[in-house]
Parts: C-alpha cells; structure tokens; sequence
C-alpha cells in the first residue's frame, strides 16, 4: 500500500520518491520493517500467549532434557505471519496477482496449523487435528494455490513449465495434450496434472517444516536461510537482463515476491531472538504450516519446485527421516533410527541440542548455496 501512495500518486509531485520503484529498496525496508515488527511486538504476543495459558506439550518418550521445556509459550508462529504479511501489503505492489496468492497461501496454512493448536493447546486434545483431517485441509489449500495459478496461466502471466535443475533446454509441462484444448470442459482437464503436483508440493513442505520444528530455533534459523536463497531466485526470475542471461523462464511479474521473501527473512530473524536456546515461546504448527506453506509457494510460483530439495535441505532430509522410520517400523518391525525426526536421533547419541541445531544451520546453508550455484551450472 506504501508502494501504491508514495510511488504511483505521490511521485508526481515529490520526485525523491522515485526511489520506491526500485525492488531492492522495497524488500530491505520490507525486511527491516517485519524484524521490527517481530521484536517490537514479541514481548507482548508472548505475554498474552501466557495469560491465556497457552503452553507446549512435551513427549515424554522423547529427550528428557525437553521435559523442562513444558509449558513454554506455543503458537508464536501467529507473530511471524503478522510479520511477514503485513510488511509484504505495505512494500509490494497491490496490482500484482501473484503478492495476493502468497499472501492467500500463507494464510490458508497458518489458519490450519492455529486450528491445530488450538485444539491442542486450548481445548487440551493432545493429538489436535486428526492427520487425515489435516492432511485434507492442506490438501485443499494447496488445490486452491493451484487453481489460482491455472488462472493466471489462461491471462499468460504464468507457465506450467518446469525448471530443470543443470538442464537448462529440458521444460516439461505439466498439462496433459490428451483432449482437443477447442472442447472447453475437457480442456480444463489438462491443468489435472498441474493441480496434482502443486498440491504435493506445497503439502510436504509445510509438513516437512512442521517436523523440523523440534529444537529451539532450528526450524526457523533453517527458514531465514531457506528464504534468503528464494529472495535471489525470485529476482533473478523477474530480472529481464538476468533471466535472460542465466537461461530462465522470463516471469516478470514474480519478481515482486522478493519483497515476501525479504519480510520472510525479517520476520524469521526478529522470531529467533525470542525463539534462541532456551527458547521463550515456540513457533506452533501455526508458524511451521505458514512457512512450509510460504516456501513451498513461491517455489511453485517461480518454477524451481525441484530445487526445493536444496533449497529447504534440512528440511527435506527431516521429513524423510520421519517417513523412512515409519515405513521400516511397519514393515520390518524395526527402526532405522533412534528416534524420529532426524534431529532427536542426534540427541539420543549424545549431542546437546545447541550442536545440533548450529550443525543443521550449516547443512542447511550449504544446501541453499548449491541450489544457487544451479543457476549456473546449467
């Protein structure tokens, strides 16, 4: 809304404006206006969360160094999404289409993880939502990203083509040819593919963060790295002169959401003060949903779904340490790990928790880098 008052009807009269046009400008003061925000406002949220007694639940088959954590303050992540919206509608552009879908998505999953929660937390339901419950509403608020893109396809502001990492003439598009695009029902049809796909994408990645979210600050010092790498994906993608000479799909439009990025990376910087071992309030399956969500969104909507493995490393290598555990349990009655999230194996070795987590960080920062050298080496 800034960008709308201050650019497109004041710079005529004040031309020292001008400076609000440039995308940079907008996505440091969206940065440092969501850190503010998130350290400003933090002390308060985390306050109320206590008065209402909104505390965490700890396993008790888990790590017993996490017993003393109980109690603490949960669902934070309801401060990291002010953070992150609020300075995305006040340094974006409100005429690009593609800020009110990542607005939309991380809203949508923020609303699944807070009911959650609070069914959790409040209403004292240790198990919250169901998993096929939850699983149902991930699934539609991912079909609805999804369906918000196939619109935006039939306007040509967005493809359905796919961005090969090292492969940079290799596009495959994710529509069916099966049916004459002139049958108009049956050519709706051919975006299945695409719904599909966008649906599991963005499904994992919000459950992938939600199961990182295990130590104090190791899923969100992850996500300030994780956002980082997509802030320069999506200006590289919006760049004309850089799209161009890094052989990428030319999407002008998302280089806006750079702005969501930087107000991700913020928020996520001004949420780790308070969330710092020994954390004073967690993020709740309303922060971890949002930002898994998020993530998985604008890579989605910059068409590098297939860096996300890199791009979120950490987080990927934690949800498949969850699903191979499980899978072997099943099936062989035995277990591949100590325990299940990767992190707690970690600590039933004999880590302390500030190891691991100051590893995972590294792991994950060396993921971010090599999914940035991709743009390269193509």
């Amino acid at each position: 809304m800034l960008y709308w008052l201050l650019y497109e009807k004041l710079f005529p009269f004040f031309h020292p404006f001008r400076i609000f046009r440039y995308l940079t400008f907008r996505t440091a003061f969206a940065s440092g206006t969501a850190l503010l925000i998130a350290l400003f406002i933090g002390p308060w949220v985390i306050q109320k969360l206590r008065d209402f007694q909104i505390g965490q639940y700890v396993r008790e088959d888990g790590p017993q160094s996490h017993l003393k954590k109980s109690g603490t303050p949960t669902m934070g992540g309801v401060l990291i999404v002010i953070a992150i919206l609020l300075p995305t509608v006040l340094w974006s552009d409100p005429s690009n289409p593609f800020v009110w879908v990542i607005v939309f998505s991380t809203l949508a999953f923020g609303a699944i993880g807070f009911a959650d929660d609070y069914i959790k937390v409040v209403q004292r339901r240790s198990l919250g939502l169901t998993a096929r419950a939850k699983l149902a509403w991930q699934g539609a608020a991912g079909a609805s990203v999804a369906v918000a893109l196939v619109v935006l396809q039939q306007f040509k502001v967005f493809s359905t083509q796919l961005t090969v990492p090292f492969i940079k003439h290799l596009r495959p598009d994710l529509q069916w040819q099966l049916w004459p695009s002139t049958i108009p029902h049956l050519g709706l049809l051919a975006f299945v593919p695409f719904v599909v796909f966008v649906t599991l994408v963005l499904v994992f990645s919000s459950n992938a963060v939600n199961l990182t979210d295990g130590l104090d600050g190791l899923a969100i010092g992850c996500t300030i790295i994780a956002a980082g790498a997509l802030a320069v994906l999506t200006y590289v993608s919006g760049h004309v002169v850089f799209a161009d000479y890094l052989e990428l799909q030319r999407m002008p439009l998302v280089g806006e959401l750079t702005v969501f990025c930087g107000s991700m990376v913020g928020a996520s910087i001004g949420f780790l003060w308070y969330n710092a071992h020994p954390a004073e309030v967690f993020m709740g399956d309303v922060g971890s949903l949002a930002l898994g969500g998020a993530i998985g969104t604008v890579a989605v909507i910059i068409r590098q779904e297939l860096l996300l493995p890199f791009i979120g490393g950490i987080f990927i290598i934690e949800a498949v340490s969850v699903m191979l555990q499980v899978g072997s349990y099943k099936l062989r009655k035995k277990r591949i790990f100590k325990m299940a999230p990767l992190h707690h194996h970690f600590e039933q070795l004999g880590w302390h928790e500030s190891k691991v987590i100051v590893r995972f960080w590294i792991g994950a920062l060396v993921f971010a880098l090599f999914a940035l050298t991709t743009l390269k080496l193509r």
